[in-house]
């Protein structure tokens, strides 16, 4: 994402897509509820260095790398994200101030944070964990948002049209320009 995209997302401010969290010297829980709860429903941003009126703060330059290893390390620790996620803070400068930025993507799977569901509404990060119709509501969006789990007995061959693999992969690229 270059400068131009972030500032407009910054200047929107926070909602059910964009999350902003100050960390200017370390990573509080709060980030890793915001992932499950993203990947849990839209995905999309999370900004650290950024106040909640999103004013750009910054973070202090030399955390940045503590920061980046914590992160990684504790979406790859199952007691604190499971299915683990593989996701890395990217690092940009706005107006003097280095700020880091993660996409998140939507899971296939229903995310957990220490062992709790947590999902978006607005700009808050609720746990369901304990409300059976909120749980059920989400394993049902997830299933039928996902097809990887679904069998199509009448698809053959002639279906998967090397023209239509091309497309989806360009919209993917048009959507993050690192997808692999």
């Amino acid at each position: 994402m270059n400068i131009q995209g972030i500032k407009k997302l910054l200047s929107q401010g926070e909602g059910l897509t964009v999350e902003f969290k100050a960390a200017k010297d370390t990573l509080s829980n709060s980030v890793f509820e915001t992932v499950c709860s993203f990947s849990n429903r839209y995905g999309d941003y999370i900004f650290l260095g950024v106040s909640d009126s999103g004013e750009v703060l910054g973070v202090n330059p030399k955390a940045i790398p503590a920061l980046k290893k914590n992160f990684v390390n504790m979406l790859n620790n199952p007691e604190k994200i499971s299915p683990v996620l593989y996701l890395n803070l990217e690092e940009i400068t706005i107006d003097g101030k280095t700020i880091l930025y993660v996409y998140i993507p939507i899971s296939s799977h229903v995310e957990l944070c220490s062992g709790k569901i947590f999902d978006r509404t607005e700009d808050a990060d609720i746990d369901i964990t304990k409300s059976v119709d909120l749980v059920a509501n989400l394993f049902n969006r997830k299933s039928m948002a996902f097809t990887e789990r679904k069998l199509f007995p009448y698809v053959t061959k002639k279906e998967l049209r090397p023209e239509i693999i091309k497309r989806a992969r360009q919209m993917a690229l048009n959507k993050t320009t690192k997808h692999p």
